[in-house]
């Protein structure tokens, strides 16, 4: 089912046909600076993988970020040589606005890029981009620190790696698992609506893009991957390090105060299950905390009456009991129907009886109370035992 998104929201999920003539289905993107000798064997190893395993139309664009060697030279005999392969030129470095340049130009539906090291062993792209392509998800990661991943590097990365994806976890509440792994796909629609919310055009352009990403209700995917630490990666990673750091401030700051405009990309999936009008099934916590509420304030008069009624010839531990165990039957069966939307007999016995684990709590409580009062007073009011009875079942609640 769909329906029609909003203007300036993300569009529904669906899954891409195949394309037209010459348009790729993937456009992959290798960002690199002065990487003269080790861009040509990656690009070549790149596009024979795809070219033998990618069911699809693929291209490769190969954004060189102002190198001052003889990189530009290299990825032109690429784009000469390989019909799949293009370059472009960027005359200001910078990660992030390579690939922000490279994916709000390109007209394939699915945008991809890595590391030119090839560090990520490429037998995980075609799960990375699947998801995308069927509809599934939104955005694709490989996650060096999933449980099923087999990673050789330095306890020095390693650390580093673990401590800067604890911090995300606790200061911009990120779920996702590894911000930096130079292994990523997004869907181009989404990517049009997020990227101009991105502000780094460095190394944290990835963390900014999948924090907004998170949290504007996207669907991230993650792909468990083989990866290799390249030992002659130029990254500085003290200074990398600590512009991440400033990104982690800017981007909390923004979300605290809500200068980020996400409140546009609430919502952002036209088929979303929890906008469909479904007879029978209960919508939303705020609605079901509101009827427990209500079903356990007139449960809790109900009980009142009755113990009243009973006192007049019974004893107040005798009319407790019985008073007890017909509201809690009555509030058991009130909130299978009107606070979580339970029809007809199914579980009727099973939730009468965790209905009568909590009756067995507040007859204890109940009881014990008006023990106590009776101990203290021979012969308590009636108002005194009553404001007891409510105190004790609001303990027991």
């Amino acid at each position: 089912m769909r329906t029609d998104s909003s203007p300036g929201s993300l569009p529904a999920r669906e899954h891409l046909p195949a394309a037209g003539a010459g348009t790729p289905v993937l456009d992959v993107v290798v960002p690199v600076y002065n990487e003269e000798k080790d861009l040509g064997p990656c690009v070549r190893r790149l596009h024979e993988h795809l070219d033998r395993t990618f069911p699809y139309a693929f291209r490769i664009t190969v954004a060189d970020n102002a190198s001052t060697d003889g990189t530009p030279q290299v990825a032109a005999r690429l784009a000469a040589d390989l019909a799949a392969v293009r370059s472009v030129r960027l005359e200001r470095k910078g990660r992030g606005r390579a690939l922000r340049t490279v994916w709000s130009a390109s007209d394939a539906p699915v945008l991809a890029y890595m590391d030119v090291d090839l560090s990520t062993d490429l037998n995980a792209l075609l799960p990375l981009v699947a998801p995308l392509i069927s509809g599934h998800s939104d955005l694709a990661i490989g996650s060096r620190l999933a449980r099923s991943s087999r990673v050789v590097r330095g306890a020095k990365r390693e650390f580093i790696s673990r401590t800067y994806n604890l911090i995300l976890r606790g200061s911009l509440q990120a779920r996702f698992s590894d911000a930096q792994c130079g292994f990523k796909a997004i869907r181009r629609d989404v990517a049009q609506v997020l990227l101009p919310l991105v502000e780094d055009t460095g190394w944290f352009f990835d963390t900014e893009m999948l924090v907004l990403a998170e949290r504007a209700g996207c669907r991230i995917h993650e792909v468990p991957v083989d990866w290799v630490d390249d030992p002659d990666s130029t990254v500085h990673i003290v200074r990398t390090a600590t512009e991440d750091l400033k990104g982690v401030w800017r981007v909390g700051r923004a979300l605290a105060t809500g200068s980020l405009p996400l409140d546009r990309l609430a919502r952002p999936f036209g088929d979303d299950p929890r906008d469909r009008d479904l007879t029978g099934v209960p919508q939303g916590l705020a609605r079901q905390l509101v009827g427990f509420c209500v079903v356990g304030a007139l449960s809790t008069l109900f009980y009142l009456l009755l113990y009243s009624g009973f006192r007049h010839f019974a004893g107040s531990q005798l009319a407790n009991a019985l008073a007890l165990l017909v509201s809690a039957v009555a509030n058991t069966a009130a909130n299978r129907r009107l606070t979580f939307g339970v029809r007809g007999r199914g579980g009727a016995v099973r939730h009468q009886a965790q209905g009568l684990v909590v009756f067995g709590i507040g007859l204890a409580l109940t009881s014990g109370s008006l023990a106590a009062l009776s101990a203290a007073t021979a012969h308590p009011d009636h108002s005194t035992e009553l404001a007891v009875l409510i105190a004790a079942n609001l303990a027991a609640t």
